[in-house]
């Protein structure tokens, strides 16, 4: 199955960072497109887009000055088949990616995700005390992953907290 780039650049708000592509992703060629995936929903709903972005334009979040990308790259069914191998490369080349593009805020979508990448346990939704990269804050928002059984308007607090950090820190 293909690889799906990075959505990245310099100067973001934002760098989005999933587990993995799962196989619609894979499939299409773009970032969280499974059906039942809430992600999209959830940055319209939040108000971090000013509209309701389909998965096929994901390259649209660069307008808002976001991006995305995994901590590993390579697309599996669930997140369960990634390896304790597949974690260290990507703990090491999200790390490089980070230290590069310096965006204000690295949001983890899914709390596992920042648990493999900060090797912690302690983690909970919402700004994280400490930052794994000078300068770019850690959150943590829940999976957006159709699975994912934390109620849809709890998850969206969230995304809303973070928007309200953001327009601190740019306007």
């Amino acid at each position: 199955m293909e690889r799906i780039p990075d959505i990245i650049d310099f100067n973001l708000k934002i760098l989005f960072i999933g587990f993995n592509p799962g196989i619609r992703s894979a499939q299409t060629g773009h970032h969280f497109a499974g059906p039942s995936n809430r992600f999209w929903r959830l940055l319209y709903d939040s108000g971090l887009t000013n509209e309701k972005i389909k998965p096929n334009d994901d390259q649209t979040l660069l307008s808002y000055r976001y991006g995305i990308t995994n901590i590993v790259s390579r697309p599996t069914r669930t997140a369960t088949e990634i390896t304790k191998p597949e974690y260290e490369l990507g703990r090491i080349e999200l790390k490089k990616k980070l230290s590069i593009y310096k965006p204000k805020y690295a949001c983890y979508v899914g709390i596992g995700v920042y648990r493999q990448f900060a090797i912690r346990n302690d983690v909970r939704c919402g700004l994280q005390n400490l930052n794994i990269i000078h300068d770019v804050n850690d959150y943590v928002v829940s999976s957006s992953s159709g699975l994912n059984t934390i109620p849809l308007d709890q998850q969206l607090s969230f995304y809303i907290e973070l928007k309200r950090l953001v327009e601190q820190q740019f306007n």
